[in-house]
């Protein structure tokens, strides 16, 4: 059962979906400093009780809605009685330069880390959007089990799930991702967003690439899935999820690396196989 809404927190649209709701909300954040936006897939077993949260994380250029409406992952939910919560990719009309310059930077390229340099550092902060702001507004408005949460996500949002996955598993503890940015300080992307966000000190990017935090914070006891397209024309040299399986390796982090032959790095390979990663989230926050 839905909790009262929160003032602060406006609902903009509705619809029935898979016995649930699918609903899109705005609301006015301290942490970015201005209005975010998100959607939520309440699943039918929400009517008898809380029910465990995954949050996704889209990639480049994309909204709350691309995963929303494209993915097919609500069914799968419905399923295993899950929420999903689906974030913006970066703060929205802010006004600042060079925002709206390049799709791969600025509005719709957060990279789900807190930039430190100016101009971004008052805005662009959606590693603590993400793990602090939101959640709370989630466990706030929504009857969920607030100690079974998970995240994935794709491209950018997949190389956020694996760094905020990574680095909180107090809050999330299952993760996956679709085609993630799985060692960002290695290519162009990442050298372009981290080089603007957090300047020119590289030794502060590890702070936000996978390849490197897993180093640091492999965990044994959680296995991480990952899916990539062979056919997708971001694998090299955007991608590169071998990197991070490696450096998995090394640790003795437990990862499986789906290599998906003739698959490319759009929704619809996304869809293919939500079933697993929704089953896959389903085994560790339903235990």
């Amino acid at each position: 059962m839905t909790a009262s809404p929160s003032q602060n927190l406006v609902q903009q649209k509705q619809a029935a979906c898979f016995g649930g709701t699918v609903a899109y909300y705005s609301h006015p954040s301290q942490v970015c400093d201005c209005e975010m936006r998100f959607s939520v897939f309440v699943p039918p077993q929400a009517a008898n009780g809380p029910v465990p949260v995954l949050y996704y994380l889209s990639g480049l250029t994309c909204t709350e809605e691309n995963f929303t409406a494209k993915a097919g992952a609500q069914r799968y939910a419905a399923e295993h009685g899950l929420m999903l919560v689906a974030p913006d990719t970066s703060p929205r009309g802010v006004n600042l330069p060079r925002e709206d310059d390049a799709w791969d930077f600025g509005s719709s390229a957060g990279f789900y880390l807190d930039a430190t340099a100016e101009p971004w550092s008052r805005h662009y902060r959606m590693y603590s959007y993400i793990t602090q702001e939101l959640p709370t507004l989630i466990a706030e408005n929504f009857d969920i089990k607030a100690d079974r949460i998970g995240i994935f996500g794709h491209s950018m949002g997949g190389h956020g799930a694996l760094v905020l996955g990574l680095r909180n598993p107090a809050l999330f503890k299952s993760i996956s991702a679709f085609a993630p940015i799985a060692a960002p300080m290695q290519c162009p992307w990442g050298e372009k967003a981290f080089s603007n966000y957090l300047g020119p000190d590289r030794n502060t990017w590890r702070d936000y690439d996978a390849t490197e935090l897993v180093k640091r914070y492999g965990d044994s006891s959680r296995h991480i899935l990952i899916d990539q397209g062979t056919a997708d024309s971001f694998l090299d040299p955007q991608l590169m999820p071998q990197r991070f399986v490696d450096a998995c390796q090394q640790v003795g982090q437990p990862v499986t690396l789906r290599l998906q032959p003739e698959y490319d790095h759009s929704y619809f390979f996304i869809a293919t196989f939500m079933a697993d990663h929704i089953r896959h989230h389903a085994a560790v926050l339903k235990a």
